[in-house]
């Protein structure tokens, strides 16, 4: 006696995904949040190579992941550029401090936190934006064996 091995419900070949149009604006919100393809396709249900298709099909689908993506990425360039520079921005301390008695009161103090600039973010910038200046080995110009 033969036993039926597919999953129930399923008649073989490629499963059925239906792309609904909610998931342009959700794509966008996922890329702009730093998900990749494959993520995206985990949070709709359905593999990275459905999203692929997804992309080819519905160029508003695709339009909306490459425009969320290109945003993170934005951010985290801009967010290099000020680790290689350094920067300085504003922030609360709290602390408790003792009245005396056993009471303790939250004291909150504006400050202004002071990131140095880092050096590794400075040569990883340096060596992507101006990689004739910057790369490991520089290239040689003119003949070999002869000076300039």
């Amino acid at each position: 006696m033969k036993h039926n091995t597919k999953p129930v419900g399923r008649k073989g070949g490629r499963g059925h995904s239906v792309f609904k149009r909610d998931y342009i604006r959700m794509a966008g919100l996922l890329g702009r949040e730093g998900f990749t393809d494959e993520m995206t396709g985990e949070v709709f249900g359905v593999s990275s190579n459905t999203i692929r298709v997804w992309r080819k099909k519905w160029p508003a689908f695709d339009c909306a992941l490459k425009s969320g993506k290109d945003h993170a990425d934005k951010r985290v360039e801009e967010s290099l550029f000020k680790r290689a520079i350094g920067f300085s921005h504003p922030e609360t301390d709290i602390r408790t401090v003792s009245v005396g008695n056993g009471v303790s009161k939250i004291v909150k103090t504006p400050t202004v936190r002071h990131y140095p600039p880092d050096t590794t973010a400075c040569i990883f910038w340096l060596k992507n934006r101006r990689p004739g200046e910057w790369r490991d080995r520089q290239e040689e110009t003119g003949v070999k064996g002869v000076s300039p």
